[in-house]
């Protein structure tokens, strides 16, 4: 690497007592500073994170009364306090003591990496504390890289991506939660002394039941925008852990990293074990800010693809599950091709040989086709596909196996299980996970991707599911003293995977979805262009769940499908009307049978897809301005997204319940250029006469200081009345 020493990264520097060289370093991205005190053969500290700093006001800093806390805590010389890494050398001493050894940056064409390295006192024990700082978007990402020279092997103990000292004060912590079926959940909470732990130990998935980013309004309850927010996202596909300690300091501790949790990892000597990144960034501008910097960030440096639009698909999943034919899945085609969508994807229920896949206990791993449902195989299903002028996709889940397979009772020994137990059975009673730390089991998993896209290289779409856990600990590839290295390597693994599969398909669209949304994390993006949000597809309970997931994920990578009614999850009816406009709002898609559709509902879907893709520049990669929350309880929920350019935005309104005589809040608009004048039409429009404000023009001031006023209820024929209500409203700058 070509080292240059970027001098305007270092503030200030002076001679402490004892000798020590003390450099002061800023880690600066547009609007932020990040400042470390690195005194060669001192601790290296921080001292302070949030606007960005001028030189002036860099050159006090250390003066300021800022606490210089730990950069990267370590066990055994502070035993009462909570640290980042803990270890044990081979002589049994468990204690750390590190000190700087120098600082080195290297800047390329978007961002900044900033190493400071670290060595012990006594031990030939090495951390690397790393820092990325993008010049174009507000985000930083730090993570370490541990090693050492000891003559055998160190056992890590514990091993945090980063720490962060946030000042005490009125702080709240947005955090997400949720099972199967309501994942992404908001929750907002005062932080109170004491511990708050946030963690996953699935083993293969990781956002069902909570998600491993946070966001910390630093002044008071949280404010959708306005306010200073810290945001911070680990990206990490495995088991992780955030713990924030309120002990009795001025500060609540924040620790972001792997789970140690049964997964104590043997370091050999020379071995780099480098931990997952954390991102982080700090907003003015309240919680839609920090989202903002996130999403910029994940558009441009993390998800697979993020500059190419998103094409409007229909899944096969709600309208026919396993009952899979040609005809079948012709007639789909015809139908999404006919209402204006640009994709197909056949789910589950394609494949099998000897054992049929007509329910979920058979046949994974086994991914041949099923010529008893489809006579004429994927060579048929594209050649349908190209008469129809759609694209195709298809469905797979390469990790697992079921126990009723062929594959299965050819290697019983690539599976997840515990050493001399009978296998632990997930999904159908015969679900198995395969052991992804073994190579042989790489490259099968690479193979299910690699031979499909060589047999059939007009496929367009992935759909890569995961529908399982670890639920039995043990690997016959893992040694007997490696066995907690299992759940690490496993997304060693994968990552190996994703990696080869991505260096030779990269323009392929792949969608993680694993039971839902248990892939809505930073760390399996860079290799999934997008994620199912849920297996629940109710537009209701899709709004509370899309609302949290935006907290850090942009609508691109957020698949949201307009579905039947009554709801297959919920069994809740909804109208098409509110359905599509939920949809509307994320990467929208289909998923449902059309051909049980009403002409006129076949008619606003094909009105509904030629208004996305209008909108869709502005949804798939504006910003967004969370307005009003489904949270709050005040019966409306809204948001919307605006250009980069500022002159289109498409503005969302859902109302979320309904009484007689009820009194719903105005909603105001945000992130509008308030010297510029907006065209406002609606979308999707049902009612018998249009909005008094259609085709009318409105400064954006006005739109920001008043909004509009959104009728509670469409004005439409008695017999279409129901209680429900929402608007898609797009608005274009008038030149």
């Amino acid at each position: 690497m070509n080292i240059k020493k970027s001098m305007y990264l270092f503030a200030g520097a002076s001679m402490l007592s004892g000798g020590l060289f003390a450099q002061t370093v800023a880690v600066s991205t547009p609007h932020t500073s990040l400042v470390i005190e690195a005194s060669v053969g001192g601790e290296l500290k921080q001292i302070y994170y949030g606007s960005k700093l001028t030189d002036g006001g860099l050159e006090n800093i250390t003066a300021s009364g800022n606490a210089a806390l730990p950069v990267y805590p370590v066990y055994g010389m502070n035993c009462q306090s909570e640290t980042a890494l803990a270890v044990k050398h081979d002589d049994g001493n468990m204690s750390l003591q590190m000190e700087v050894v120098k600082v080195e940056s290297d800047k390329d064409a978007s961002s900044t990496l900033t190493t400071v390295y670290l060595k012990d006192k006594v031990y030939p024990f090495y951390v690397n504390v790393c820092y990325r700082a993008y010049q174009d978007v507000d985000v930083i990402e730090t993570w370490t890289e541990i090693t050492h020279n000891e003559k055998n092997p160190v056992i890590l103990n514990q091993f945090a991506s980063a720490y962060l000292p946030i000042r005490r004060g009125n702080v709240w912590l947005s955090s997400l939660y949720g099972s199967w079926a309501n994942e992404g959940r908001l929750l907002q909470e005062s932080l109170e002394p004491g511990m708050k732990v946030i963690k996953n130990k699935d083993g293969v998935r990781n956002s069902h039941t909570a998600h491993a980013e946070v966001m910390f309004s630093l002044d008071g309850k949280p404010q959708e925008n306005t306010g200073n927010v810290i945001g911070a996202a680990l990206c990490y596909t495995g088991n992780y852990k955030l713990r924030i300690d309120t002990d009795d300091s001025e500060y609540h501790h924040f620790f972001a990293g792997i789970n140690e949790e049964n997964s104590a990892y043997k370091l050999e000597k020379e071995e780099v074990f480098r931990t997952p990144v954390l991102a982080f960034t700090y907003s003015k501008e309240g919680l839609s800010g920090a989202s903002r910097n996130f999403h910029r960030w994940g558009r441009e440096y993390r998800l697979a693809n993020g500059d190419v639009p998103r094409k409007i698909l229909l899944n096969s999943w709600e309208g026919v599950y396993f009952n899979i034919t040609q005809e079948g899945m012709d007639q789909m085609m015809a139908d999404i091709a006919a209402m204006g969508g640009e994709l197909f994807v056949m789910d589950d229920g394609w494949f099998g040989d000897k054992y049929s896949r007509d329910t979920d206990n058979s046949s994974l791993g086994d991914w041949t086709v099923n010529k008893k449902k489809l006579p004429e195989g994927i060579e048929g299903l594209l050649r349908d596909a190209k008469k129809n002028g759609v694209e195709f996709g298809l469905w797979i889940e390469p990790e697992m196996t079921n126990t009723k397979s062929e594959l299965y009772e050819k290697h019983p020994d690539w599976i997840v299980n515990a050493l001399g137990r009978e296998p632990v059975t997930g999904r159908g009673g015969t679900q198995l996970v395969l052991d992804l730390g073994n190579p042989e089991v790489q490259d099968f998993v690479f193979g299910v991707v690699d031979n499909l896209m060589t047999k059939y290289p007009e496929l367009d779409y992935i759909k890569w599911d995961a529908n399982m856990g670890i639920m039995s600990h043990g690997s016959t590839y893992q040694t007997k003293d490696n066995q907690s290295h299992l759940y690490i390597d496993y997304h060693r693994g994968f990552e190996k995977v994703c990696q080869r599969i991505r260096a030779k398909y990269p323009k392929l669209t792949i969608q993680a979805c694993a039971s839902g949304g248990g892939r809505a994390n930073y760390g399996y993006l860079p290799y999934f262009d997008e994620f199912w949000v849920s297996d629940n597809t109710d537009a209701l309970q899709r709004v509370y769940m899309q609302w949290g997931t935006s907290y850090f994920f942009p609508a691109i990578a957020m698949a949201s499908h307009i579905s039947a009614a009554p709801n297959h999850q919920t069994f809740r009816s909804i109208p098409l009307k509110y359905r599509i406009d939920v949809a509307m709002s994320g990467r929208l898609g289909m998923e449902i049978q059309p051909k049980n559709m009403t002409d006129e509902e076949k008619d606003l879907c094909r009105k509904a897809i030629a208004d996305y893709k209008t909108i869709r520049p502005v949804v798939q990669f504006g910003d967004i301005y969370r307005l009003m929350s489904p949270y709050d309880k005040l019966g409306v929920a809204s948001l919307m997204y605006v250009s980069p350019e500022k002159d289109k935005a498409a503005f969302y309104w859902w109302k979320m319940e309904t009484f007689v005589n009820q009194h719903l809040p105005r909603v105001k608009m945000a992130g509008l250029d308030a010297g510029k004048v907006y065209r406002v039409h609606e979308l999707n429009r049902i009612d018998n006469e249009p909005l008094s404000f259609e085709g009318k023009t409105f400064t954006g001031a006005y739109l920001m200081d008043n909004g509009l006023e959104i009728p509670c209820t469409h004005r439409v024929d008695y017999h279409k009345q129901n209680d429900y209500a929402s608007r898609v409203l797009y608005l274009e700058e008038v030149k």
